[in-house]
């Protein structure tokens, strides 16, 4: 049974899960949406109740039925390498390949409308309260005089983008920020505004969900350093062990979200406890790899691997 990875050709992470695959013996295709139509092409029929599917790619041809598991990693957007790109070749091609995706019986990491509904930070913080998690008081609003209150109740706060940064070329940095007393908040009320209850960390934690299996990660915190992903304290990432607690929360919110795969992001304060931040369910997992050789990639691997029994 094959292994499908869609993802961009360039791809660190991807390519430590394929060193793994290859080291199990287990076939796989590798395709980037962008090449299709073009370097890469597709055909699915669905005739009296049957369906045949088949993707090529790089000199290689794999049917729908020899489909074990689906990798949906880092995959750009469909045509967009085509000669002639247009928005309305990508809906088509979009239409067309995951369309026929959706038809086969396979495993997905993660399946794309799942994949949807987890990047909505607002839906993540209602699960995680759901999970069992500690989630810091949050209000998003875009009434001014709801920020206000909120300023005044929690007094420390932080604001933070709900969907990331925008699309652009150079790409722009929004790291979370705490926000000043008196700040005026009438700009709330140009768009969503996402503000949260500052929590004072001394490190920042990040676990990587594989199936069942979990994977944590410390690395201390600067003095009153704010967004882990910016700055550099002087530490590195170094191994943890999960509390039960919390292991129990990560799987409840992996079936609730319907996640084979999520990175989250927690900020562990003076007294031990883990606030959920977020989670990403396509966070990168290769720089935690690195640094604390953690086998997240064969992790990942063995997920998407046939059994024992059917790779022979």
């Amino acid at each position: 049974m094959t292994v499908l990875i869609l993802t961009s050709r360039q791809d660190v992470t991807a390519d430590m899960v394929i060193a793994k695959l290859h080291d199990r013996g287990v076939p796989l295709v590798r395709l980037d949406p962008a090449d299709l139509p073009g370097e890469a092409a597709l055909s699915a029929e669905y005739v009296q109740g049957d369906f045949y599917g088949h993707l090529s790619t790089d000199g290689r041809l794999v049917s729908m039925g020899a489909l074990r598991s689906i990798w949906v990693r880092r995959p750009g957007e469909p045509a967009a390498h085509a000669p002639e790109p247009s928005k309305w070749l990508t809906a088509e091609t979009e239409q067309a390949l995951y369309g026929m995706l959706y038809s086969a019986t396979v495993r997905w990491m993660n399946h794309p409308c799942v994949a949807a509904q987890a990047r909505c930070k607002p839906w993540q913080l209602s699960l995680a309260h759901r999970s069992g998690f500690a989630v810091p008081p949050t209000v998003i609003t875009t009434f001014p005089r709801v920020a206000r209150q909120f300023a005044a109740q929690y007094r420390d706060i932080v604001v933070k983008s709900a969907s990331g940064p925008p699309p652009g070329d150079p790409p722009v940095a929004l790291p979370t920020t705490r926000v000043a007393p008196g700040t005026d908040f009438s700009g709330v009320a140009a768009g969503p505004t996402l503000l949260q209850q500052y929590i004072p960390k001394r490190a920042d934690i990040r676990l990587t969900a594989v199936g069942t299996r979990l994977f944590a990660a410390r690395k201390v915190s600067a003095s009153g350093q704010v967004d882990g992903r910016y700055g550099d304290t002087g530490h590195a990432w170094k191994p943890l062990d999960v509390p039960d607690r919390i292991a129990r929360a990560v799987r409840d919110y992996m079936s609730l979200a319907g996640l084979a795969y999520a990175a989250f992001d927690f900020a562990e304060d003076e007294e031990d406890v883990w606030w959920f931040l977020e989670c990403n369910q396509g966070g990168q997992f290769g720089f935690i790899e690195l640094e604390t050789g953690q086998p997240i990639a064969e992790a990942v691997a063995a997920w998407l691997s046939p059994p024992a029994r059917e790779s022979s």
